[in-house]
């Protein structure tokens, strides 16, 4: 048995059952579906883009409000006379997405700029600045709120019954995890999962994280005004008390006790809390002998207990306990015969691809590079090597993107790339491994290897979600597939990319790179932890890429690997080129031995 049919066996007996329950245990199942529409959208911009946000309940308030303000208002209805009664909620939905997106593209574009614990305090000021708004505009009711708001309508179907809106709730919340979950499983999906840990590697993939910040905590917003709407004519009422901060630290808890990172997480933790919430308020005061708030002491200490004992939610821990009884989709078997991706043309052969003129790089007093030339051409394969802390990583960094150097220039296929991000090299044609290995340690081989063919795609979010991306998708897998078979890692092709040695891991940062069908190859000490063979198949591997005409930049330690692979080698020490040309030469230079074997050139080999 695969999770997808278990899912289908719960929404089965969800629908037999609905008509013979009693009207208490529906009125809290549409709650439990209102509340797993924000906290899903909460797994998504918090355990897969790692974006804490306390201020969920505002958005809801903001599509609560606008179907009100819509379909509430005396003087909005005057003004509405001429559009049926019937048609006003779906105005309201209409206005409230529109509103609570542009206040979340807004506040988005100021908030996720911080990092850190200021991210959160951010979310938790418009929190409490949006709840304040919506009790003291009069226009809104004040404190006391909207009443009067009618029942949602849909094709002649009166939903005025909790019974039959919560079926209308539930199918809502279906389609929203089918389309979430397809948005996950797609090029943009990968790209969102880099978000959390990855924001340097997934940029040098090609990815505008920044931009898929805004649009996944736009989209977050979004389904907590669909929330919103529903809860506001289920209720019939409209007040800013269900909208404060309290609340929005109750959806981000529903998020994070059933597991952050899983869809069908949100829906677990909605249910558990909103059903503890339920039980304690009935039994503490009988427990107790009196009435108030002990609920929400209990609740706090019975949720420090969960997040100590199970950090990453109550979702793994129950798909890990039923793992021999329901099996996981795999995407790593045989994938369907996909069309072949568009290739990138490479120069011609003794090109020059990059080009670094007098790069210099302070950091304050220190000068970590100074003025350092160095260029490398189409079917070579150029080594920079040097003593630890001689400013290669620095150096790398800057023609790469990731830092811009303080002076001097860098050419990229004979264009400047003064201040270009690292997603414009990428484009260009620039393919990179990190010195400290980055990839998404708990997917799969495959998809850290798909993410690197990011550009090569062009599908979007509605595409991903409407699962009509899936022939793009395939020739992307494929390609991953290729470039994995290619490096020797097939094998692996399904394991968990954290539970390889790092030498794999390092192989797999290569293969990912080669995904992307790059100009340029920047390698960060790829032979670091290979054993001798794997070393030797590496060689190979890089001989063939250099034959292709694929132009290669390598940083290594490994003397024997570098000076058996290299045409030409530049040695850096304390930022500086003191030896530049072929293998032999540089073996040769005083310098060199001065600089790796502590000689100075006067006690050098005679003849050096």
């Amino acid at each position: 048995m695969t999770s997808r049919h278990v899912t289908w066996i719960f929404i089965a007996l969800l629908a037999l059952a609905w008509g013979f329950l009693p009207p208490f245990t529906v009125t809290l199942l549409n709650y439990i579906g209102l509340y797993s529409m924000v906290a899903v959208g909460l797994v998504l911009l918090t355990g897969v883009g790692g974006m804490t946000s306390f201020g969920q309940a505002a958005f809801v308030g903001l599509g609560a409000y606008a179907t009100a303000w819509v379909s509430g208002n005396p003087q909005v209805g005057e003004a509405l006379a001429a559009i049926p009664p019937g048609l006003l909620p779906w105005l309201g939905l209409l206005l409230g997405l529109a509103v609570t997106a542009l206040v979340a593209w807004a506040l988005g574009a100021v908030t996720l700029r911080l990092s850190g614990h200021y991210l959160p305090l951010g979310t938790i000021a418009w929190g409490l600045s949006l709840y304040y708004i919506f009790g003291n505009l009069q226009v809104l009711g004040g404190h006391t709120g909207l009443a009067g708001l009618p029942s949602l309508g849909l094709f002649g179907l009166d939903m005025t019954s909790p019974r039959v809106l919560g079926v209308f709730i539930w199918a809502l919340l279906l389609v929203m995890i089918w389309a979430l979950h397809n948005l996950l499983d797609s090029r943009e999906g990968r790209a969102i999962r880099s978000l959390k840990t990855g924001r340097v590697m997934a940029e040098s993939m090609g990815v505008d994280t920044a931009r898929q910040r805004i649009k996944l905590f736009v989209l977050a917003a979004l389904l907590a005004a669909v929330s919103g709407w529903l809860y506001a004519h289920l209720q019939r009422f409209v007040n800013p008390t269900p909208f404060n901060l309290n609340i929005g630290i109750e959806y981000l808890f529903m998020a994070v006790v059933g597991g952050s990172g899983y869809l069908w997480g949100a829906v677990l933790g909605a249910t558990l809390i909103t059903l503890l919430k339920a039980e304690l308020q009935d039994w503490l005061p009988k427990l107790l002998g009196t009435s108030g708030n002990f609920e929400i002491v209990v609740f706090g200490l019975l949720m420090l207990l969960v997040l100590q004992r199970a950090a990453d939610g109550l979702w793994p821990l129950i798909a890990g306990a039923t793992r021999r009884f329901i099996q996981p989709a795999q995407r790593g078997g045989k994938q369907a015969a996909a069309a072949p991706l568009a290739q990138r043309a490479l120069p011609a052969l003794g090109t020059v691809v990059l080009d670094a003129s007098d790069v210099t790089k302070r950091f304050a007093g220190l000068v970590a590079n100074n003025a350092v030339n160095l260029d490398v051409k189409a079917g070579e394969v150029h080594a920079l090597i040097g003593p630890n802390g001689a400013g290669k990583s620095t150096f790398f960094n800057m023609i790469s993107g990731v830092d811009d150097p303080t002076t001097g220039t860098v050419s990229l296929m004979g264009q400047p790339m003064a201040g270009k991000p690292s997603r414009a090299f990428a484009r260009l044609g620039l393919g990179r491994t990190f010195q400290h290995v980055r990839l998404l340690g708990q997917r799969s081989v495959l998809e850290n290897v798909a993410l690197g063919a990011h550009l090569r795609g062009q599908r979007g979010w509605v595409a991903a979600m409407l699962r009509t991306d899936r022939a793009e998708e395939a020739a992307l897998l494929a390609e991953a597939r290729r470039q994995i078979e290619r490096c020797g890692l097939l094998d692996y092709i399904d394991t968990p990319a954290a539970s390889l040695p790092l030498g794999q891991q390092r192989i797999v940062e290569i293969a990912r790179a080669l995904a992307g069908q790059p100009s340029l190859l920047l390698l960060d000490e790829p032979a670091a932890g290979l054993r001798h063979l794997e070393k030797q198949s590496l060689a190979k591997l890089l001989s063939q890429l250099r034959a292709e005409g694929l132009a290669i930049l390598v940083v290594e330690h490994d003397m024997e690997f570098v000076m058996n692979l290299a045409d030409r080698v530049t040695v850096l020490e304390f930022g500086t080129v003191i030896a530049s040309g072929t293998p032999a030469a540089v073996q040769a230079d005083p310098r060199v031995l001065a600089a790796y074997l502590g000689v100075t050139c006067e006690q050098a080999p005679a003849g050096t």
